[in-house]
């Protein structure tokens, strides 16, 4: 939970800044059993909605794979973070995302490019976990590669493959073949698992080429 919160409360701003003005309907894709932005959206004016199979038993979320939620139509916007990497058809999502958007909808979404998590951002972020903290999944990559004998790059491509993740690349690709960019930046992306590491010395570190960003933040219009 400490991971979500610190997670929502870092990438909330960036994602307030780029939506339309308030009531705007809102739809997020993946927003997780703590229910990702729906609450921040729904206190700030919005009429939001959040589905993800494991979403709070609530009335403001649909407890569905977006793939197999009834259609949604009329949206002002759709928001992923995080989501995207790990469905199983990034097409078929997207292509939904236009058919629920209406002309002029913002498609916001804010991404792991886990194919710039190089050894050196590797390394860098080892050594900042803390030894009693409970496991996540840094704590668990860092294990497996050790664990594993192989040089850090073919251990993250097959842990990646394993996983059927979609790299960043290959999003924003199809992001671009459908909605026009108005937005395109990096950031902070592992400080929730760091617990002496705040988002601003993440910043900062790749402010001074130490690490590479690992956020993909993208906006764009639905023509």
């Amino acid at each position: 939970m400490k991971r979500a919160e610190e997670w929502l409360a870092g990438v909330w701003p960036v994602v307030r800044r780029l939506l339309p003005a308030p009531p705007a309907r809102v739809l997020e894709i993946g927003c997780g059993p703590f229910g990702g932005f729906v609450p921040m959206l729904r206190s700030s004016g919005y009429e939001a909605i959040g589905v993800d199979p494991n979403a709070p038993a609530e009335a403001s979320y649909r407890r569905v794979e977006f793939e197999q939620a009834e259609p949604f139509d009329g949206l002002d916007a759709v928001v992923a973070s995080t989501s995207l990497h790990h469905v199983a058809d990034p097409t078929e999502v997207l292509d939904r995302v236009v058919s629920a958007l209406a002309h002029g909808g913002r498609m916001i979404v804010v991404e792991w490019a886990w194919e710039t998590f190089d050894q050196a951002t590797a390394e860098w972020c080892f050594e900042r976990l803390a030894a009693d903290e409970e496991p996540g999944w840094l704590r668990r990559r860092r294990n497996e590669w050790l664990a594993s004998g192989k040089p850090w790059p073919d251990y993250l491509r097959g842990w990646a493959s394993s996983e059927q993740l979609h790299s960043a690349e290959s999003l924003l690709r199809l992001l671009d073949q459908r909605f026009e960019r108005t937005h395109f930046a990096g950031g902070p992306y592992v400080f929730p698992e760091l617990p002496e590491t705040s988002a601003e010395d993440e910043q900062a570190a790749i402010a001074a080429g130490r690490i590479r960003s690992l956020r993909v933040d993208y906006a764009g219009t639905l023509a």
